[in-house]
């Protein structure tokens, strides 16, 4: 498996997300696009439909959490988007992401890769103590769920870029880390806690990295996007 970025378009209507898109018909690389909640509530899985049809790959990004039937049901109705990638929380326990599995896999056993937030980049281990009374090391926390995710039979996790190597360590090459909390060399960091840049995310180990404003806000996107693979993937 090769590496590749993955475009965070956090845009709250069809227009500015094909428009941003429509940037990069020249590119022979497409991005690979992440959808999130503000643009998938904005347009509605129509858009996911859209964006497919142009080539791209998908990750949509839920992140869904509730009792294991209700997601198993959920992940039912998603499988039917053609999407590539979706995820949902680790913290909902083994059960619930075994029902997603269920869910999300078609008739003929085929699925996206299903993974699983760990813990999110922009919560440092203060925060998961104070206000999640969670008084385990966040790394240890971010590794007890890579495995709980593991064990459901998901493919990998969302979690920082420095969480990386004890991901892979602990649960295999294979397991794949979808890493956002990256910034280029000098850039703001926003409201992430735990940041890296793209070389450094590649050093690290990651398999993808998921970028948002140092590309969609950039004055020439189809420049950052270019740096980014740049510095990250095995090709550009």
């Amino acid at each position: 498996m090769g590496k590749d970025v993955i475009v965070a378009c956090d845009f709250s209507n069809r227009e500015a997300v094909l428009g941003f898109l429509d940037r990069f018909a020249g590119e022979a690389r497409k991005p690979y696009v992440k959808i999130g909640m503000e643009l998938f509530y904005g347009a509605g899985p129509d858009i996911v439909r859209e964006i497919k049809r142009r080539g791209h790959r998908i990750f949509l990004d839920l992140k869904l959490c509730d009792i294991p039937n209700t997601v198993k049901k959920s992940m039912a109705v998603l499988r039917d988007l053609d999407v590539d990638m979706t995820n949902l929380h680790a913290f909902g326990t083994i059960e619930m992401m075994k029902a997603a599995v269920e869910g999300l896999t078609r008739p003929d056993g085929t699925r996206p890769l299903l993974i699983a937030v760990t813990q999110l980049t922009s919560t440092s281990e203060q925060r998961m103590r104070d206000e999640l009374l969670i008084d385990r090391p966040l790394p240890d926390v971010v590794l007890h769920y890579a495995k709980n995710a593991q064990a459901a039979g998901l493919d990998g996790v969302v979690c920082s870029p420095l969480e990386s190597p004890v991901v892979h360590g602990a649960c295999g090459a294979g397991f794949v880390t979808v890493t956002p909390g990256v910034r280029f060399a000098g850039g703001a960091v926003g409201d992430q806690a735990r940041v890296t840049t793209p070389a450094k995310a590649r050093e690290l180990g990651s398999d993808y990295i998921v970028v948002g404003r140092p590309i969609t806000a950039a004055d020439d996107p189809v420049a950052a996007y270019r740096r980014c693979v740049a510095e990250f993937c095995d090709e550009a």
